[in-house]
């Protein structure tokens, strides 16, 4: 009882050093404050960006590759060596449904593959209209990406092979064509298509860089009908029409018919059937070794024509994330630095406190205070400027936090790993840089001291 007496004398007596240097103690704080601010939004930005690529696997699919056409202009530069000269190119039939058969059919890791082609068009239901992305998939592209329906179902085998008028469509193009009721089994014309809807996916979120980025569709906004639908019933860019031939071009390229057609004052290949194929792997191991054998399989389909590229989204992201993983580390490593110098700051100044009270010291000692007191007591002081700074580093990290989500529109996600870690490192800042000056004050003469001026 007398012991614990004792120590809470000496706590008394160090808070109110404390509050009696109020300014000097503020200041004395200001490098552990700004020091546990940055360590915890840093850590906060790290943590959101972590969530972000992970919510971005999840939309993309897991163990997929995209393959896509290359656009006009690499085809360009494709054809020209480093000369700058034309380069004879060999006919290519561009991305189609055949690749994506063959695929499924020879690659033996493949799990999906959901070949996809799509156009803009105007919905319409009753006086509602709105613009949206008519798609053409298989039930491969829902099982791929994750998506499950709401109500209604996906397409069937008939559906599939007859390309029959059926479709599927997204939350947002429910609420705005369809705000009371329930849409499945409804009719919905999109251009000059009439559609029943079989299907009403569940909502998600998409973020603008996948679509961006990655050439991921932004599944709320769109309808998705059967491939052959779309093929057989809106446009199917394989087929050579006499309108393509009367707008351009015709030559034989090799074995093959290449025409060429004048929109806008640029050229546009008639071919291309599909706007990308998306193919899932089995396995993770094998992604990157099926996505090279995937690449040479079509190249030597389109006679060795480098006419598309292959794209693995999870190893993009995964790099993306390391290369956030270690920008988060330098900053955090900066951030550190304030919290060393927070600590030298508090030694500077009790080390000056110690100087400027040492009379105070003597008469302490010289009133029964021991030496291990007189340690407890700067050390106290110390730790309380410490722990004081890292609260309010803490109340500014989170509010840092907020701020570059509200101003910068970062992700940030502030965790009470980041918070306890802030303040247990604050608290032993003080310890560890308090326990100089405290033993310097312990080792003062008691008689010295009191003779000090």
């Amino acid at each position: 009882m007398i012991r614990f007496t004792r120590y809470t004398h000496i706590f008394r007596i160090a808070l109110e050093a404390v509050f009696t240097n109020r300014v000097r103690s503020m200041l004395t704080a200001l490098g552990i404050i700004f020091g546990v601010a940055a360590v915890i939004s840093m850590m906060a930005v790290g943590k959101g960006a972590q969530k972000e690529i992970l919510d971005q696997m999840k939309v993309v699919g897991v163990n997929n590759i995209i393959i896509t056409p290359l656009s006009e202009r690499s085809e360009k530069s494709a054809k020209e060596d480093a000369s700058g000269k034309q380069v004879r190119k060999n006919f290519s039939a561009g991305i189609n449904l055949a690749d994506a058969e063959a695929i499924a059919r020879i690659i033996p890791t493949v799990e999906f593959v959901s070949p996809e082609v799509s156009y803009e068009s105007r919905a319409i239901v009753g006086s509602k209209s709105m613009s949206l992305k008519i798609s053409g998939i298989t039930n491969d592209y829902f099982n791929i990406f994750n998506l499950s329906m709401e109500t209604g179902r996906d397409f069937n085998s008939f559906d599939l092979e007859e390309g029959r008028p059926v479709c599927v469509i997204g939350q947002e193009v429910k609420k705005r064509l369809f705000p009371t009721g329930d849409p499945v089994g409804k009719t919905i014309k999109c251009d000059n298509l009439w559609m029943v809807v079989v299907g009403v996916l569940q909502g998600r979120d998409v973020a603008e860089n996948l679509t961006r980025d990655m050439g991921i569709s932004n599944y709320n906004f769109q309808v998705y009908a059967p491939i052959r639908t779309i093929l057989s019933r809106v446009k199917d860019r394989s087929v050579v029409t006499s309108g393509l031939l009367s707008g351009g071009s015709s030559t034989w390229v090799g074995a093959g018919f290449m025409v060429t057609s004048e929109s806008g004052g640029e050229s546009q290949s008639a071919f291309n059937q599909l706007d990308k194929i998306v193919v899932r792997i089995t396995d993770t191991e094998k992604l990157t070794v099926s996505s090279d054998v995937i690449a040479r399989m079509i190249q030597r389909r389109h006679n060795d024509v480098r006419d598309f590229e292959v794209l693995v989204p999870e190893l993009l992201l995964k790099q993306e994330q390391r290369t956030r993983d270690i920008f988060n580390i330098v900053l955090g490593a900066i951030a550190s630095i304030s919290l060393l110098v927070g600590g030298i700051g508090i030694m500077n100044i009790m080390l000056a406190s110690v100087l400027e009270r040492i009379k105070e010291i003597g008469v302490r000692m010289a009133v029964g205070a021991r030496r291990r007191d007189i340690i407890l007591q700067f050390l106290t002081e110390a730790t309380l400027i410490s722990l004081s700074g890292g609260i309010l580093g803490i109340l500014l990290g989170i509010g840092l936090a907020k701020a570059i989500t509200h101003f910068a529109g970062i992700q940030t996600i502030v965790s009470y790993l980041s918070v306890m870690v802030s303040f247990c490192v604050s608290a032993a800042v003080g310890i560890l840089f308090g326990f100089a000056p405290a033993r310097k004050a312990a080792a003062q003469d008691p008689v010295t001291s009191l003779r000090y001026e």
